[in-house]
């Protein structure tokens, strides 16, 4: 489940952010590269966290937090200085233009990257990889 919704907000994240560069970048360039960003993180997220194994694990550890500090600083800053943000990202407002679900969702991930290795070393991530990375058959 945690890789689907991942894998919808990469989608959503960069339909968003390809469109918007593509049609009026000039308007709002800082915003819009955001939430290019934002999609980049969300697919590496999801290729990390569907794949498995120490590295993959490794990975999403590094997506999620990154996404987490970007939903925290974007969030605060387009909240305390609207100007700066003249049309919204993905983590303005904390995500509030997609239900808050950017705020909660690397909380959940990272929460559930840490159940994971405590249960099983951080060698498996529940996507169906053995600790070498080859698929279980």
């Amino acid at each position: 489940m945690l890789v689907a919704v991942y894998a919808v907000f990469a989608l959503a994240a960069g339909a968003r952010a390809g469109v918007q560069i593509a049609t009026r970048f000039s308007d709002a360039p800082v915003a819009y590269s955001l939430s290019a960003f934002a999609a980049v993180v969300y697919v590496l997220a999801t290729v990390a966290l569907a794949l498995g194994g120490r590295a993959s694990w490794r990975v999403a550890v590094a997506a999620c937090s990154v996404e987490l500090a970007g939903v925290l600083v974007v969030g605060t800053l387009s909240l305390a200085d609207p100007a700066a943000f003249p049309d919204a990202t993905v983590w303005s407002g904390y995500g509030r233009g997609y239900g808050f679900v950017p705020l909660v969702l690397p909380v959940v991930g990272l929460f559930w990257l840490r159940r994971t290795a405590r249960t099983s070393g951080g060698a498996r991530t529940g996507g169906g990889t053995e600790e070498g990375g080859a698929r279980a058959g």
